[in-house]
């Protein structure tokens, strides 16, 4: 028998075999990952209806689905149409259609398999779940999750109630109400995948085999279905509300809230739950917390598009072995790179082997990926090393004499080509480069505590850099998984300068007598991570009496601030400054009451967001673009308003 004529469309392509088995592939056009766009899913629903026909005839006797794109299976949705999508107009028979057209690769007689590599996300993970049956690649590069939240929605493609039928009701909501990405291994565990292989070239193979032997996927047992039935699905949501409430709160992020609500009404039956799902994710999509956050989706998105192609860094010498010097070498080893770190002798080299070695440990999961990271990372306090880098980064104290001195020595062994980087947090570049006979080598890489988890690199440019310089640092910051901002030299760059005036104004507020309690709670209330004087704690009353200064802030001898420094009570890592420290948690008293927490946070709030429109006027950042996403990466500022210039045009701070 001849197989069925081939079909291509512009995202698919689709033949059958002389063995009646058909060959789905996505590829989409233009991008280098594949989205389900709404074309796509058009596209689709010809396909499937040609399926139904190939399968009804007995010409096909299953399908296997692949991606042909090296980046993985399918990243989701297509997030660059979701403004136009957010119409109440248009929205819910998108979603009716798209829900009919999974509905009707899973009713098909024959077996759908779907082989998964890479990224698996979003609408990706809900159309394979549609799929019978689903083989994934088990190594490092594959991620099968939800990441809705952290745009404001939930899953929309039915995939809230085909998670819970596979995964059971507590491991498929703690997917969808976390966002985090499963490697494969934890994806099978869950019975998100049936079936594991070692290498992308074993998926087509091992495909066939599932439609031969005509493989289907089992729902999860009976043990964890039971959480989802009667008064134990209202327990359960009951303490998925509190978990989200420790984390977000409903007023500023209500997705969770959402999927939560539509669980306690539909989670005991998973059909019921996909058809509960548009009405609960219409008005999510076009919510100002929605929009802003697809707003900071695009903005960090294009912090990715900086910086050289083609640029290669290998080797990383850092100089200064303190908590910063120490963490930025240790994640430029987790990152791959070969590192040198260099400071006066072992004694104080060894505290930060010790908790790089820490960072390896929570990071790898196996044992001889930790071994080798410890490889990469070499102490060097002679500071062999620098002759040989990359990139070199300065990271001693904020003392302009001894950065001078350190870069004076350093720069007769710099090798052609190479960066070198100050992560100086306040003192212009300009005058770090005084000692330096190319003042056009010297660039700042400006990393922010902890570096493991904070996102930004302020990448900053003085007078004397050309773009090549800027641009190579930038590519540096990518190349370790940072986002770059690119920021001129000038007191406090951007994120010292906006964050100085919120955390002094609050400490001058505790000083005339205000409850620093309060002061923390109502900048909680209005959206920020923490509150301003559990940061200052954080930061170490010494570095933010220092970067205040520097900044031309007061600071009086008789101020509490100032005799907490005196006295070395430095916060969080002396264990006491404002706030006693307890296991690195600061020791809260009681809130005192307020009548209006989130406008008492807005007060608070009000000298960042001044201080970030000024910085814009004055040219240190390019545009008010990159003074949010700066200010959101670098301070955690509430996300959900888009960034603080945002917010105030919006009218919100």
């Amino acid at each position: 028998m001849i197989a069925p004529q081939a079909t291509d469309t512009r995202h698919w392509r689709f033949h059958a075999d002389l063995e009646k088995i058909g060959w789905l592939t996505i590829e989409s056009p233009g991008g280098s990952v594949n989205t389900l766009s709404r074309e796509a899913i058009m596209e689709l629903e010809t396909l499937v209806a040609r399926l139904e026909d190939l399968a009804s005839s007995d010409e096909l006797i299953g399908v296997v689905l692949l991606s042909a794109k090296d980046s993985g299976f399918i990243a989701g949705a297509d997030i660059s149409e979701f403004d136009a999508m957010s119409d109440f107009s248009v929205l819910p028979e998108a979603l009716r259609r798209t829900h009919a057209l999974f509905a009707r690769i899973e009713n098909l007689k024959i077996p759908v398999i779907a082989g998964i590599h890479g990224f698996c996300l979003g609408g990706g993970l809900e159309l394979a779940l549609a799929c019978h049956y689903r083989i994934a690649v088990d190594d490092e590069k594959t991620r099968i999750g939800f990441p809705e939240v952290n745009l404001g929605i939930f899953p929309g493609f039915g995939g809230t109630g085909r998670s819970i039928r596979q995964a059971g009701p507590v491991d498929a909501m703690g997917i969808m109400l976390t966002g985090r990405m499963l490697r494969a291994r934890a994806a099978r565990g869950l019975n998100l995948v049936d079936k594991l292989v070692r290498h992308r070239d074993m998926l087509r193979w091992e495909g066939r085999r599932a439609v031969l032997e005509q493989r289907r996927s089992r729902p999860a047992p009976w043990s964890k279905r039971i959480m989802g039935l009667g008064p134990l699905r209202s327990y359960a949501a009951g303490r998925m509300r509190e978990q989200a409430g420790r984390k977000a709160r409903k007023e500023h992020y209500p997705a969770p809230y959402a999927l939560i609500d539509l669980f306690e009404q539909h989670g005991d039956d998973w059909k019921a739950m996909i058809r509960g799902e548009i009405d609960a994710f219409v008005p999510l999509m076009g919510s100002p917390t929605a929009t802003n956050l697809r707003r900071v989706f695009f903005l960090s998105e294009g912090l990715k598009k900086q910086g050289e192609k083609g640029a290669g860094f290998s080797r990383v010498h850092v100089i200064g072995a303190g908590v910063m010097g120490g963490d930025i070498a240790a994640w430029c080893a987790y990152r791959g790179m070969s590192v040198t770190l260099q400071d006066l002798d072992m004694a104080r080299i060894g505290p930060a082997l010790e908790r790089a070695e820490k960072l390896f440990r929570k990071r790898y999961r196996k044992k001889r990926e930790v071994d080798a990271a410890m490889l990469r990372l070499v102490a060097d306090p002679e500071g062999k090393g620098a002759a040989r880098a990359d990139v070199i980064i300065e990271a001693v104290v904020e003392k302009l004499e001894v950065k001078q001195e350190i870069f004076r020595e350093v720069e007769r062994r710099l090798k052609p080509g190479a960066i070198l980087a100050t992560n100086t947090s306040s003192i212009e570049l300009e005058r770090i480069a005084e000692a330096l006979e190319d003042r056009s080598r010297l660039i700042g890489l400006h990393f922010f505590n902890p570096v493991a988890q904070l996102p930004l690199v302020e990448v900053i440019r003085s007078q004397f850099n050309a773009d090549e310089a800027i641009a190579r640092g930038a590519s540096f910051a990518l190349a370790i998984g940072k986002s770059p901002v690119v920021v001129k030299s000038a007191p406090g760059f951007l994120v010292n300068r906006v964050l100085m005036p919120y955390m002094l104004g609050a400490v001058e507020q505790v000083e005339r007598g205000e409850s620093k309690e309060l002061l923390d709670a109502a900048a909680l209330a209005f959206g920020m991570p923490m509150g301003p004087i559990e940061l200052m704690d954080t930061v170490g009353l010494d570095v933010g009496r220092s970067v205040a200064m520097e900044l031309g802030h007061e600071v009086p001898a008789e101020s509490r601030f100032a005799r907490l420094v005196a006295e070395g009570r430095l916060g969080r890592k002396s264990g006491e400054g404002f706030y006693r420290w307890d296991k690195g948690r600061a020791v809260k008293g009681p809130v005192p009451p307020h009548a209006d927490l989130a406008g008492l946070g807005r007060e608070l709030v009000k000298p960042l967001v001044d201080a970030t429109a000024l910085v814009v006027e004055e040219g240190v950042v390019a545009s008010p673009e990159q003074a949010d996403i700066g200010v959101i990466l670098g301070t955690g500022f509430a996300p959900f308003l888009g960034g603080p210039l945002k917010a105030r045009a919006d009218g919100r701070a």
